[in-house]
This record gives structure tokens, C-alpha cells and sequence, in this order.
């Protein structure tokens, strides 16, 4: 069937060569206080920048985007609830008011100290409990939003949180996670289940590839054994399928 006006269709080689020239961007949590910062920030291409309420100090923060800044990684601010006893891990009953005064006081804070270094926030992820509440609680997920300006959003496809940013115009880009099993509804398994959690490099590579064709970025997990390893794999996987890496922030900010 012919497509309308501009658009063409696409057969399966063209297609392939389409998504292969598409920039894939390569996520990490970092400024955690756990993490192969700096070895991490020589593989990915985006840095989740933890802003203080699940970890991370302004010292931390600051010498992340300075590295950064020399590598050429965008940096975003990675929410959380106000909750560093259990590194943003459980889910909390915020009221909306107190949670967009927490998200801009994280978004804030980290863009200070990036403007400083010589960068500044381009996106927003949510870590954490706060990433799978708001993914299905629109109170949340407005407020998250509310208190992050018009910053692109980083997320699980289908969530809410990604629902409401789209309505707003806002830039959105899916996010898939290599080195984490996932249930048969498309949700990530609880860390406390088995398979939840995966170790083998070479099968995180394998899974990136296969996920590279349906999101805009990959995530790997910085506080995860072996994450820098894991990093370096997927990306070597990601360059030897002809996949092209980068942050596609500008673009949709």
C-alpha cells in the first residue's frame, strides 16, 4: 500500500539501514558514590547524575560533569524520592506540592553545578521506586513533571509519565534496560526475583542489539558488579551491528 505525502514505505533492507544511521544513545546511573564513575563516562553517551536525595553530593556531582564536560556526555538529573537510607529503592506517598519542590530542587541543584563545569541538565529520569510510580500514577508523574520545566524525559515505554510529557510537547525518548529481566507485561522483574538482575556480559550485549531496534536508549546499571565491563560490551556489540551512538537530547529538547 503506498504511504501518504511525504512518508515512504520502507522494505526490510531499508529499514535496517534506517535504524542503523538512527543514533542510539547509552545511558548510566552515576555520582552514586558506588560507581566506576570516570570508567563508565569513557563508554556511554548520557550520564544519569544522581542529585542528592537517593545519593550523591555536590562534590560528586561536580566532578562528574567536569568529566563530563571532557567527554562529551550529556547530562541528565536523575530524581529521586527524598530517601537515601534506601538509595530510592521504595516506593513513597508524596504529596504532589512536596514532590515537584523535590524534583526542582534536584533538577536545580545539578544544573548550578553543571552550568558551572561548563555544561548543563539536558534531560530527566526518574530513579529508582519514583521511575515505577510514576511509569502508572499520574499524580506523580505530573508532579515529577511540573517540577522539571520542560526538560526532555527519559522512560519506560508506555508509562504514563511519558504519556503526559508527549501531550505536553514535551521530548521523549523509550528507554530499554540490557542487563535487567523483564515480566511478560513489558515491566522490569523485582530485583528480588530471580533472573531480575543479569551478570553475563556477553548476554547483556546480545539483548542491547536485539532492544536497539524498538528504543532510543540503553541503560546500564552502574551499581551492578561488573557494570563498567557490561558497559564496554554493549557498545562494542551496539558499534559491530553498524549502530551508530549518541545523545539525542538536543535534538529533542
Amino acid at each position: 500500500m503506498p504511504s501518504a505525502g511525504n512518508l515512504r514505505d520502507f522494505s526490510a533492507p531499508d529499514r535496517a539501514y534506517a535504524d542503523a544511521m538512527t543514533p542510539i544513545d547509552l545511558n548510566a546511573d552515576l555520582g552514586e558514590e558506588i560507581t566506576d564513575d570516570a570508567g563508565l563516562l569513557a563508554v556511554v553517551t548520557s550520564a544519569n547524575v544522581a542529585c542528592g536525595y537517593h545519593a550523591g553530593t555536590p562534590a560528586v556531582m561536580r566532578a562528574v560533569c567536569a568529566d563530563a564536560v571532557r567527554r562529551g556526555v550529556a547530562v541528565g538529573a536523575q530524581v529521586s524520592y527524598d530517601d537515601r537510607e534506601n538509595f530510592g529503592r521504595v516506593d513513597h506517598d508524596v504529596a504532589a506540592d512536596t514532590l515537584r519542590e523535590q524534583v526542582a530542587d534536584q533538577v536545580g541543584t545539578l544544573d548550578e553545578i553543571a552550568r558551572a563545569e561548563g555544561t548543563r541538565v539536558v534531560y530527566l529520569k526518574p530513579h529508582g521506586a519514583l521511575y515505577h510510580r510514576v511509569a502508572r500514577d499520574r499524580d506523580q508523574a505530573q508532579a515529577v513533571l511540573a517540577g522539571s520545566g520542560d526538560l526532555p524525559v527519559l522512560g519506560m515505554p508506555g508509562s504514563v509519565l511519558l504519556e503526559l510529557a508527549e501531550a505536553d510537547a514535551r521530548g521523549v525518548v523509550h528507554e530499554g534496560f540490557p542487563d535487567r529481566g523483564y515480566t511478560a507485561e513489558g515491566g522490569l522483574l523485582p530485583r528480588d526475583q530471580p533472573g531480575a538482575v543479569l551478570e553475563d556480559s556477553d548476554e547483556i550485549a546480545r539483548r542491547a542489539v536485539e532492544l536497539a531496534d524498538s528504543v532510543g536508549s540503553l541503560c546500564v546499571h552502574g551499581d551492578t558488579p561488573g557494570a563498567v565491563a557490561h558497559a564496554r560490551a554493549v557498545r562494542a556489540a551496539l558499534e559491530a551491528s553498524g549502530r551508530v551512538l549518541g545523545a539525542p537530547w538536543i535534538s529533542t529538547g
